[in-house]
């Protein structure tokens, strides 16, 4: 219970605490394992832990991104992006494209993963990733303090305009999350939650 006794801190002047519970408390997070190209045709490939959905129809995703990166600066140029599921599976692969390495190197070949041609857009999917989502960016918004202040962070949000499903997690017409053993970033300096068939519970809206 968060009483009077609670840890209390004020984000602009330090948490005070050995690791900022920030990261660890809005969690777990889907991770958004952007890919893009850049106009010149080189690939690239990186986890973001800051990514969620936010619209039905269309289907609208978004990841923040700390810096200005080359996922950024390539969606940037082209206006496309993939986002590809990150699981158990894939989790030493998805990792190494955490590496910072300079624009030329390609993190498909670094992480040993098939880039394959999207349907609709010119970024390359992870044919090992279970989903791609192909997007078109709708917006790139770099954000901002409560006085206005420029944050060095920009979200990127796209359209899912061709979604990629492995048959294997689909039953009776329902994707079956669990089944396909996602991966969600948890905070702290390295720590990570599986999802999987039975931690899965069901709750119905009350009517």
């Amino acid at each position: 219970m968060a009483g009077p006794d609670a840890h209390y801190y004020e984000p602009a002047y330090g948490h005070g605490l050995a690791h900022d519970p920030f990261n660890a408390i809005i969690g777990p997070r889907p991770i958004g394992w952007i890919s893009t190209v850049s106009s010149g045709g080189r690939r690239n490939l990186a986890p973001y832990s800051f990514f969620n959905a936010f619209n039905y129809v269309p289907p609208i995703i978004g990841f923040s991104t700390i810096g200005w990166k080359d996922t950024v600066a390539n969606i940037e140029t082209t206006g496309v992006f993939v986002w590809n599921l990150a699981t158990m599976a894939l989790r030493e692969a998805m990792n190494t494209t955490c590496a910072s390495v300079g624009p030329e190197v390609d993190e498909f070949e670094l992480a040993k993963l098939t880039p394959v041609a999207s349907r609709q857009i010119l970024a390359p999917r992870v044919l090992e990733s279970p989903v791609n989502f192909e997007c078109r960016l709708t917006q790139l918004v770099r954000l901002t303090r409560a006085d206005g202040q420029l944050v060095d962070s920009w979200l990127i949000l796209g359209e899912v305009v061709a979604a990629h499903i492995d048959p294997t997690y689909l039953k009776d017409g329902v994707y079956q999350t669990a089944q396909a053993h996602p991966i969600l970033r948890a905070g702290g300096p390295g720590d990570y939650i599986e999802v999987r068939p039975d931690a899965v519970f069901t709750l119905f809206r009350p009517r």
